[in-house]
């Protein structure tokens, strides 16, 4: 029987082909194990297979150390130093992965980052398994998981594709920018040709009248009237109401300038929940939003949007109340909101009236966009006011440039047929 033969069995070491390419499987310390060969020529994965044997023997022995947190099957098949015997990781499971995540310390991050990717973590903790071994996490494993998130419902309907993605993104910055460095995995995650359920583009926006029509004409069930009104813009006289009644029913001070603030400048609520008092420039005429969606290679970023009056009014009454400290909306001082409270006094200031169908903050800024197109504002200071917007976001206003629509259509019917 064959020196080689001999080690093959005893440590279990063979060879698979996985695409074009060779891998090396072998068992050690109850654990099994693999590493990719870069080469798609038997001969050679045969002489890489040769090389792993010998040296798994000489670990075996105590003659061969491999450094800590090194990866075992390429430091087998690369050769390795003589010395004692090593120990190889207990497995890491994905529960394990996560908690050490979450207890790391973190510097600068955005509270609301963090809440959103501790809801990302149980989904996948939910639907993967906690006790999910990290290293054998597959695309084959994650692509279950897109699978069997997007048959899932929320109240407002199936779990988005774009959610989807989103919690994907979340677990590929944790493997590779935590786990990766901490040599609990080798490779990048394995992310790479997952297959998401195509999504129907979102309805242009409409009026509030327009869906009002279209709802009393019956037929439609309770999902296609929420998404009727997810694509709502409020137009300036409808902004108006709204704010009077918040005014009229907010639970708390801060709450009414926010809500202007919300509905004069496009912001998104977390850049308002940012906000500072010297962000505010009255002199100058000038708010600077904190943004962090522009440049991921910034933590922080900035745009500037004109004072309206009615901004201007809101926020001097407030000032004059304000609690103290940095924040320009807070309940004391130097307490920053949190995005639940800022949702909480959202749905109180509507209950029981017919403006509970709104659908929170995000609805300002998109309303903002839309009446700025709607009187004909050039798109280029539209996108420099709202900083960072998606392509879907533009088209879903651009219909509303009834003049310039008109004109376009006019120069190619110029005999007025």
């Amino acid at each position: 029987m064959g020196t080689a033969w001999v080690l093959r069995w005893c440590y279990m070491a063979s060879l698979e082909k996985r695409g074009t390419r060779f891998r090396v499987k072998f068992r050690f310390g109850g654990q099994q194990l693999g590493v990719a060969l870069k080469t798609a020529v038997r001969k050679e994965a045969e002489g890489s297979l040769g090389k792993l044997e010998y040296n798994l023997a000489l670990l075996e022995r105590g003659h061969l150390q491999a450094p800590e947190g090194a990866d075992l099957g390429l430091f087998l098949i690369s050769d390795g130093k003589l010395s004692g015997k090593p120990t190889v990781k207990p497995p890491f499971t994905l529960a394990e992965l996560f908690r050490e995540y979450r207890g790391r310390p973190i510097n600068n991050k955005d509270p609301n980052t963090s809440r959103m990717e501790g809801i990302h973590m149980n989904h996948l903790e939910r639907l993967v398994g906690p006790r999910q071994l990290v290293r054998a996490i597959t695309t084959d494993v994650l692509q279950t998981y897109v699978d069997a998130r997007s048959k899932e419902k929320w109240h407002r309907g199936p779990i988005s594709h774009v959610t989807i993605e989103k919690e994907i993104g979340t677990f590929a910055a944790i493997w590779n920018l935590y786990a990766v460095p901490k040599a609990y995995v080798a490779v990048p995650a394995p992310t790479k040709g997952l297959v998401y359920q195509k999504a129907k583009a979102k309805s242009p926006f409409r009026t509030w009248e327009q869906i009002e029509r279209a709802i009393r004409r019956g037929g439609l069930s309770q999902a296609e009237q929420d998404e009727l009104w997810d694509s709502l813009y409020l137009s300036t006289d409808r902004i108006r109401q709204i704010l009077d009644h918040v005014k009229q029913h907010a639970r708390a001070l801060w709450v009414y300038p926010m809500f202007v603030f919300a509905a004069r400048t496009g912001a998104r609520r977390s850049e308002m929940m940012r906000s500072r008092i010297d962000d505010i420039d009255f002199d100058g005429g000038i708010v600077r939003i904190r943004e962090k969606k522009r440049d991921q290679e910034k933590s922080l970023t900035f745009r500037h949007v004109p004072v309206s009056p009615a901004l201007e009014t809101a926020l001097r009454e407030w000032l004059g109340s304000h609690p103290g400290g940095q924040f320009l909306f807070c309940r004391d001082a130097n307490v920053p909101l949190t995005g639940p409270m800022a949702d909480h006094h959202f749905d109180a200031a509507f209950a029981d009236s017919k403006w509970r169908v709104l659908r929170g903050w995000h609805m300002f800024r998109h309303s903002f966009a839309s009446n700025c197109a709607s009187r004909g504002v050039d798109d280029r200071l539209i996108r420099s006011w709202m900083g960072h917007m998606t392509e879907e976001m533009s088209d879903r206003y651009r219909h509303l440039f009834p003049d310039a629509q008109k004109q376009a259509l006019s120069l190619v019917f110029a005999d007025g047929q």
